[in-house]
């Protein structure tokens, strides 16, 4: 008699309403039979996920890793919801408009207008950073809650979690114990292997979790680099203070420097290619975006034989070429052809498309080349830069300029004693000849093509806008992509099993032309903030109540 009592007793309406930060009355318990649960991220609101296009594999599972950040990171630090679109003051008084799944907010509604229904909002999000935020953005939508669930440091009857799923189940047991005389419940999530879970004293109940399609969305990418550099001031500030670890920095990745091609440009290049008739689009990769001058960071060397970063030369082409059906290329010869230039290829070659498992290095191989009609010899500029991705590693003293631009420890290694120098080098095994160069004096070949990733891009038409272009890389990306996509549901706590997986193969058409003139990391995040704090200053009325981890707001990075 005492056990059954105390299972009264805990499962009462006072004792789940304990879970919520909606401070709604619940309705009694014979008045709900059906149950809905919705949860949150990317099943409501289509929340912004780490961009492949500006952070290498590595570091977006850190980014998305609960214990390596003084604040949690991705899904734990507020700041980064907080800047979806363009950010709170401008997108609370739209009320978000356009990043709702608007399919599972007209389920919401109709879920509020039914009697017997228990309309339920549950996220793994902490509720101690994100409860102010959470209710702000569903009011803005006018959607009414029975109850807001979000994680809590431990729940009513002090229970801990080992992670969101765990939280989520033992939230849902305590509900369908509570109503006892609901007859179904429905969970729509994103994460299909979140199971309900049981009622162990309770009758039968018939229960289905439904599947919703996410669509991946992403923030601007300047804003992104700004608000994770705040994550990393606030997480080296904490070092400082006696936290265990290591003081972390943002590096970036050259996969490749070439004469770069704008957009417009590459898609008439892209005309040159003739490929086999039903090749399918998942077995090509589309490039035709550089003249490749290196694949790596160029040095000093090099870069004056180029005209520095920056330096625009004009182009023709002057005939095409497949070599083995797996590599579709151009040849092109500078205008005026006595212009100085520089390629570590044979000739200057532009690698229009790869077949799957093709390398571009391969084409300079290619010793046969058609001449073009010449409505086909195209003529266009280009501007010599880098293609970087950022990355997020432990800070090192000792570590050079040059040095930096490698991920790879032997790399660094090998490149700081091939040039002698920790800064970019001056001289190295590189030819000294001005047009063309086939020696490539053992110099290390950077894989700079592979599978293309996630195609995601932010939304917009303006500098943080939002829209609906979806094609080609400007629009939401949809699904997954390959970079271990990781939802709160996969975050243990800390001590759980790492990063998560991630594909570090990345096309280097998607490298993202983040700079194109020659800066190091640092000038890089902060001409990125800078852009950003002139952006916030317009709307310098904060209004607060977005939860409790905001950073300092002093409108400065930090490196220090």
């Amino acid at each position: 008699m005492t056990t059954s009592s105390n299972v009264v007793t805990q499962h009462t309406l006072t004792a789940l309403n304990r879970w919520s930060v909606a401070n709604r009355q619940l309705p009694a318990v014979d008045k709900v039979k059906t149950l809905h649960v919705y949860d949150f991220d990317n099943t409501l609101f289509n929340s912004p996920l780490p961009n492949p296009k500006v952070w290498n594999g590595p570091t977006i599972g850190l980014l998305q890793s609960q214990d390596v950040f003084a604040s949690g990171g991705w899904w734990h630090d507020s700041r980064i919801l907080a800047a979806t679109g363009e950010g709170i003051e401008r997108e609370e008084p739209r009320a978000w408009e356009g990043w709702w799944n608007e399919r599972i907010v007209e389920l919401i509604k109709l879920s509020m207008q039914q009697k017997d229904a228990l309309c339920i909002l549950l996220t793994g999000r902490s509720e101690s950073n994100y409860s102010g935020l959470v209710k702000r953005m569903v009011a803005s939508k006018g959607l009414q809650f029975d109850m807001i669930c979000l994680k809590p440091a431990a729940g009513p009857r002090n229970q801990r979690f080992t992670n969101t799923m765990n939280f989520k189940q033992i939230f849902l047991e305590s509900l369908m114990e509570t109503y006892k005389e609901a007859e179904e419940i429905r969970v729509y999530e994103d994460r299909r292997q979140n199971g309900i879970g049981g009622a162990p004293t309770r009758g039968p109940i018939t229960a289905e979790v439904v599947p919703v399609a996410d669509e991946a969305t992403l923030l601007d990418p300047v804003i992104e680099a700004a608000e994770v550099q705040r994550i990393l001031n606030d997480h080296n500030a904490a070092i400082n203070n006696g936290r265990k670890g290591d003081r972390l920095q943002i590096k970036k990745t050259v996969f490749y420097t070439g004469y770069l091609i704008n957009n417009t440009d590459t898609q008439k290049l892209l005309t040159l290619a003739q490929l086999p008739p039903n090749m399918p689009d998942t077995e090509m990769k589309f490039l035709a975006n550089n003249v490749l001058i290196t694949p790596r960071p160029a040095p000093d060397s090099i870069l004056d034989k180029v005209g520095g970063m920056g330096n625009k030369t004009t182009w023709e082409v002057t005939g095409t070429a497949v070599f083995e059906n797996k590599i579709w290329a151009a040849r092109v010869r500078p205008v005026p052809e006595n212009t100085k230039y520089y390629t570590e290829n044979p000739v200057p070659i532009i690698v229009l498309a790869l077949r799957k498992g093709a390398r571009p290095i391969d084409a300079g191989k290619i010793q046969n080349w058609q001449p073009v009609p010449p409505e086909k010899a195209f003529v266009f500029e280009s501007i010599v830069g880098e293609k970087v991705l950022l990355r997020i590693e432990e800070e090192d003293l000792q570590e050079g300029e040059y040095e930096s631009l490698f991920p790879n420890k032997s790399h660094k290694r090998k490149h700081a004693q091939e040039e002698g120098s920790s800064g970019r080098p001056t001289s190295g095994p590189f030819s000294n000849t001005q047009q063309g160069h086939s020696n490539r004096g053992g110099g290390h070949q950077q894989n700079y093509g592979n599978s293309r990733g996630n195609r995601g891009s932010h939304r917009g038409n303006g500098p943080r806008g939002r829209g609906n272009n979806r094609g080609n890389g400007n629009g939401k990306g949809r699904g997954r992509g390959g970079y271990g996509y990781r939802s709160l549901d996969d975050v243990g706590e800390k001590g759980g099993n790492g990063p998560p997986a991630y594909n570090a193969a990345v096309a280097y058409e998607d490298f993202p032309p983040l700079q194109k003139l020659y800066q190091t990391p640092q000038q890089l995040i902060q001409q990125q903030f800078e852009q950003y704090h002139q952006h916030q200053q317009q709307y310098a009325q904060t209004k607060g109540g977005i939860g409790e981890n905001q950073g300092n707001g002093n409108g400065e990075l930090q490196y220090s």
